[in-house]
């Protein structure tokens, strides 16, 4: 049961990238809709739940919010250079690596010599099978400048993420009570990124609310991974988090229009299983 749940934010989240591409609007746009349907949703489940969070617990999730915010406003930058079934991969690939070393090297996981072996081989292979899937056959002029530009941004990216990953882990409490601060700290984030970045235009920007929708469905993915961390631990749960890179790439082939010659599909579909197989194998690190 705790690895199915540990899945739901892998199919959440790899529908996320493809429900915002369909509906548009600048990076801005996506972080302020995305984040404002996480809060309607966090709201709603704390009346329901009852759970609430104060002092430390409070600060440490809203830290946690804020933190992805600024990851995903950056990855969503990143489709805008190179779309999504090229960022997908390379994102994957970093978040991992940071959030795994932070689960093994802040909270002891993978304590013994075997596991930490499994566990980082597992990594390794996942991390080769990112680089495969995001083989390019036939390079443009300025396919180079737009990938060293995409990877810079994905790079300052994975520090959100592993921000989000691991604040909560500093103190205890339980998924419903961690939600509505996180959602609090990513809306709160995208207000002050617009207002930086438009002057606050964006926040009456219909495509800003259009966004809503992919918020909804960031938010089922966002609730169970933080139940998710609490059972199965950071390293795992991030890792099965992240098999959203199959859906989110195969999506964009498929329903976005991302074109791939057969040589960079087989490259895909060999990179994927490589990235499934790696995301198998972790959780025997943690057994």
């Amino acid at each position: 049961m705790d690895i199915l749940i540990g899945l739901i934010p892998a199919v959440s989240w790899g529908l996320l990238p493809l429900a915002v591409s369909k509906l548009g609007g600048k990076p801005i746009n996506q972080i302020l809709g995305t984040t404002l349907g996480a809060l309607l949703v966090a709201l709603i489940v704390q009346a329901a739940s009852g759970q609430s969070a104060s002092g430390t617990v409070f600060l440490f999730c809203f830290i946690s919010g804020a933190f992805w915010a600024f990851g995903q406003m950056l990855q969503y930058t990143a489709y805008t250079e190179i779309g999504v079934s090229k960022a997908m991969p390379l994102s994957t690939g970093m978040q991992l690596l940071g959030t795994s070393l932070l689960g093994v090297i802040a909270f002891g996981e993978w304590a013994s010599a075997q596991s930490k072996l499994i566990g980082f081989a597992s990594v390794t292979i996942v991390i080769v099978g990112v680089i495969i899937t995001s083989y390019q056959e036939n390079k443009k002029k300025n396919d180079n400048a737009n990938m060293k530009k995409a990877v810079i941004v994905l790079l300052v990216s994975a520090v959100g993420y592993v921000g989000y990953s691991g604040f909560p882990r500093f103190v205890s409490a339980n998924g419903w009570a961690e939600f509505l601060p996180q959602a609090v700290g990513m809306f709160s984030a995208s207000v002050i990124f617009s207002l930086f970045m438009t002057r606050g235009s964006a926040l009456g920007q219909k495509s800003s609310y259009k966004n809503i929708l992919p918020g909804l469905v960031f938010s089922i993915g966002a609730l169970t991974y933080l139940l998710s961390t609490a059972r199965n631990g950071v390293a795992i749960g991030f890792t099965l988090s992240q098999m959203n890179v199959v859906i989110a790439t195969l999506g964009s082939i498929f329903l976005l229009g991302e074109k791939k010659t057969k040589k960079e599909m087989k490259a895909v579909v060999g990179g994927l299983a490589l990235v499934v197989t790696g995301g198998i194998l972790i959780n025997l690190a943690g057994t």
